[in-house]
């Protein structure tokens, strides 16, 4: 099976730029998308149910802000949309989609930075990591095999981003948001692509401004993360630079098909 995962960075807008062709040729079970920012309603008929696929949406409270939605190949056995917390379930960053024994959580983490870039929106981030984390290792105890996946807004290490020593004060590097993620892999999650490569110059968003793309000046801020009980099941990770369509590229896991018995 291949999983994929994409912040499409507006999905009527990713539409417009190819985005069913690139879905049709991807060779995906399950596509997870974040920052859909579209109510179902706002999308056209075949991007928001094209054939052979069944389509979940879960957006936010405001208009044309966040959102979350995944596109599957088979029918979701069970889907969750909640932390359980007003203040996150508003803006619609989650979506826990069971499949037999696997469980998915496609996530858009929020971004630390306030309305003047000053970080004020950190402490929201890092309640909502945490939340969430609370969540999928309940369900990890319960015996499912977990891979939350998404756009978590960090980068990890300083291999994660071009420019590390010049963005140590921007949200996205705060060395407590870095410690965040932190205690997610040294507990009982891995980060599948770092799990498989360990080379520098991989990203997964870029700055739409100088060229940044082009220079491959990135990000690493998308991930799939595995739990140690879903973690034999996956066979390769990886990244695809050259697909464009918004700022983020996709990404996405092989895994085997028991991961679902």
């Amino acid at each position: 099976m291949h999983i994929l995962s994409w912040n499409v960075n507006g999905l009527r807008s990713c539409a417009r730029k190819g985005y069913l062709d690139w879905l049709g040729a991807c060779g995906a079970d399950i596509v997870a998308l974040q920052e859909v920012r579209a109510l179902p309603e706002q999308l056209d008929d075949e991007v928001r149910a094209p054939k052979k696929w069944h389509t979940y949406f879960s957006p936010a409270e405001r208009k044309g802000y966040s959102g979350v939605g995944i596109y599957s190949r088979r029918a979701i056995d069970h889907m969750d949309t909640l932390l359980g917390k007003d203040e996150f379930d508003c803006e619609g960053r989650v979506q826990i989609a069971t499949i037999g024994k696997l469980l998915i959580a496609n996530v858009y983490f929020p971004n630390g930075s306030g309305k003047n870039r000053d970080n004020s929106r950190v402490p929201y981030k890092l309640a909502f990591y945490r939340c969430l984390r609370k969540k999928l290792e309940t369900a990890v105890k319960q015996g499912y095999r977990v891979l939350c996946l998404g756009d978590f807004n960090t980068a990890h290490k300083e291999i994660d981003l071009a420019r590390p020593k010049a963005n140590r004060g921007t949200s996205g590097f705060l060395p407590e948001e870095c410690a965040e993620l932190d205690s997610w892999v040294d507990g009982i999650w891995t980060d599948t692509f770092r799990h498989f490569c360990k080379e520098p110059e991989h990203y997964t968003w870029w700055s739409n401004r100088q060229g940044a793309r082009e220079r491959n000046v990135g990000w690493r801020i998308d991930y799939v993360l595995a739990s140690d009980n879903a973690l034999p099941f996956v066979k390769d990770a990886f990244i695809f630079p050259n697909d464009k369509g918004s700022d983020h590229c996709p990404l996405g896991v092989e895994v085997k098909k028991t991961i679902l018995k």
